[in-house]
């Protein structure tokens, strides 16, 4: 893993990455180990900006570290070079899982967008099988060191593509085969869902659900097309929501608070939002309420009532992991173990997953907390 999560804690003692977790928003090409990358592009003759795993890894974070979610995607370009193939799309798919197995991770959504993968003569199916091989392979792994995971795949449309309908066909085509929902993911600004509406109206008819990226690199307009036009189950992102809430303070202890009518559609249907902390600070997507964590609207949604979920986004381009997010989170808020527990069954109960199946996890979060 980039970052060892048995290294996070609660002030209290309790060790994050022993707790059971829920992952909802992580990028398949922005979670490769270092030296997978460095042994990938050997292979096939690609170049990197370093060839030592250690710098290889800084050279990510400091880059993806930039303010700005076109830069932060620039990074992408390597990781996917090096994903062209069946045998780099099983391996990557393979570590990915075993690396959120040992943070803990007892369900995890993988997003990846197929069509950014075949200019190695890949076919679109042929890209989610092999994704699906290497998850299986992974599930596997984990097992053997002691590790129960489930998977789902989130097939996601480039927003910038013109390949929304196909893409959705795609997904849907492989809803028994271990895709569980579609994303729409990249440039946010300039391409709303709106752009993909054959798509959304395709998947709509075939009852599949979605998660729309909106709310990160624009702002409320994009969360209403997400939810009008994407008919969106989730928020990607959608920290911006809190450009809509208004908030005035008398003193240190007393506020008013107004919610605009997106948020407060947000709010009252319990759409959960896929909020990702470190990410957020790095492409800017928080810039309006400051450049700290502790400026982070994360927990003024929490205190409001929001379906707030934790995620990493890119482990690999925030050198992070969902262990580091929770205990930074902490450490910030001043959360405990049983505000953990909540973003968890938060989480639980967004996941692309039937009822049953939803509060299975949910028993599982309850007992894994109630042993730490």
């Amino acid at each position: 893993m980039n970052t060892p999560a048995e290294d996070y804690r609660l002030r209290g003692g309790a060790n994050i990455s022993a707790l059971p977790k829920i992952s909802l928003h992580d990028h398949l090409d922005g979670g490769l180990r270092p030296q997978t990358i460095i042994e990938l592009a050997d292979a096939t003759d690609i170049a990197l900006p370093e060839t030592d795993a250690a710098k290889l890894g800084a050279w990510f974070a400091d880059n993806a570290d930039s303010g700005s979610l076109v830069d932060y995607l620039k990074t992408f370009d390597v990781t996917t070079a090096v994903m062209q193939t069946r045998e780099g799309l099983v391996r990557v798919a393979s570590e990915f899982v075993q690396d959120l197995a040992a943070d803990g991770v007892i369900y995890g959504e993988v997003r990846w967008a197929p069509e950014q993968h075949l200019t190695r003569g890949l076919s679109l199916d042929e890209a989610v099988e092999a994704v699906q091989e290497g998850i299986t392979h992974g599930i596997d792994a984990a097992l053997h060191t002691g590790h129960r995971i489930r998977i789902g795949q989130l097939v996601s449309a480039m927003r910038h593509a013109d390949r929304g309908l196909e893409i959705a066909q795609l997904a849907v085509r492989h809803r028994d085969a271990g895709v569980v929902g579609f994303d729409i993911a990249g440039a946010e600004a300039g391409f709303p869902a709106s752009n993909m509406r054959d798509a959304f109206d395709y998947l709509a008819l075939h009852l599949f659900p979605t998660t729309v990226h909106a709310g990160e690199a624009d702002g409320v307009d994009s969360i209403r097309s997400a939810l009008f036009d994407g008919r969106a189950l989730r928020l990607g992102h959608g920290v911006r929501i809190a450009e809509d809430i208004e908030v005035d303070r008398e003193d240190a202890e007393n506020a008013y608070v107004t919610l605009g009518a997106v948020a407060q559609w947000v709010k009252d249907r319990q759409i959960p939002l896929e909020l990702s902390p470190q990410s957020n600070l790095q492409t800017g997507a928080i810039a309006a309420f400051g450049d700290d964590l502790i400026d982070h609207p994360f927990d003024l949604l929490y205190q409001l009532g929001f379906h707030v979920t934790v995620n990493t986004d890119n482990r690999l381009m925030s050198n992070t992991s969902l262990s580091k997010e929770l205990a930074l989170l902490s450490e910030t808020f001043d959360y405990d173990l049983d505000d953990l527990e909540v973003f968890q069954l938060n989480a639980a109960a967004a996941a692309f997953l039937p009822h049953e199946e939803r509060e299975e996890l949910a028993d599982l979060i309850d007992a894994g907390f109630e042993q730490a």
